[in-house]
């Protein structure tokens, strides 16, 4: 049996990116990796080039596949496609977590199927060893054991662990979270509630007051690690849908879409787990 070669699976990634970007009238940028400080100026390279292609579309899809990791750089990652693009739209194939989820909610829409998830917005910040941990779980138990402590249920181990807690980094993690949701309330006012002009139930003028208490309850909701209870917790669309009340696009619902994405992931996830990569990203003009 002939194995297929690195250029014969890059040359058909190729051909179905272009499928993608035809099918929806814009250019199409993929992305599966880990959200890491540092990132940026290759992302910018990146879509700088697609930008400055003489043929760019109006609007930029971002297939979004991430376990997570840092706000600060999606911060920039916006900052940078928004210089270019006036719509971004976000596809969700598997997965986008934590900082994945926050990028998202910058897009005009999201397109989600059964099959995807989101999840909560838990930063992961860099710890005093170098390693990026949830910020959310590390504040909740300091958050518990200040709470037995003051009901003077407290173990000896407690009170140690808690006199260890460098304070310094507990405020890097406070801030990661007020970060997220302040980032989370904006783009989704002036982004995803750009077009939201009337209430579907009434007919009434939605006004901007209301787009701000819409954005603050779905930010609030997903930085509620007592509810999600896990980083990692994958919330569904329909979840997304009824309970935030997100609008999601189901591109379950187009078949022929639904047949270009699914061809597109299922052979880039083949790719990158066959050939250990960790950090993917796909244009037209770069792989």
């Amino acid at each position: 049996m002939n194995i297929p070669t690195i250029d014969t699976i890059k040359e058909h990634l190729n051909q179905d990116l272009k499928s993608l970007e035809n099918l929806l009238n814009a250019d199409v940028l993929v992305f599966s990796s880990p959200i890491l400080d540092g990132m940026e100026s290759e992302f910018r390279h990146i879509v700088e080039q697609l930008a400055n292609d003489p043929s760019k579309k109006e609007s930029l899809y971002i297939m979004l596949t991430t376990s997570g990791g840092s706000a600060i750089a999606v911060e920039r990652f916006v900052n940078i496609v928004r210089h270019y693009y006036g719509v971004v739209n976000f596809i969700i194939p598997d997965h986008a977590y934590s900082a994945g989820t926050i990028f998202c909610m910058s897009g005009n829409e999201i397109l989600m199927d059964y099959f995807s998830v989101l999840g909560p917005i838990d930063p992961q910040v860099r710890n005093r060893e170098g390693k990026y941990v949830p910020a959310l779980g590390y504040l909740d138990k300091v958050e518990g054991l200040l709470c037995r402590a003051k009901e003077k249920d407290f173990t000896q181990a407690e009170f140690l662990l808690l006199k260890e807690m460098d304070l310094a980094e507990l405020r890097l993690y406070e801030q990661a979270k007020d970060l997220t949701i302040d980032l989370l309330k904006e783009w989704l006012v002036k982004y995803k509630f750009k077009n939201w002009s009337t209430h579907k139930s009434s007919g009434n003028a939605v006004t901007d007051e209301e787009k701000q208490q819409r954005a603050q309850e779905i930010a609030s909701t997903l930085s509620d690690n007592k509810r999600w209870k896990s980083h990692a917790r994958p919330i569904n669309m329909y979840t997304l849908q009824n309970e935030l009340k997100l609008r999601i696009e189901d591109f379950g619902q187009k078949d022929e879409l639904k047949k270009a994405i699914k061809e597109y992931h299922d052979l880039m996830s083949d790719f990158v787990n066959r050939n250990k990569v960790e950090i993917f990203i796909h244009t037209r003009l770069f792989i």
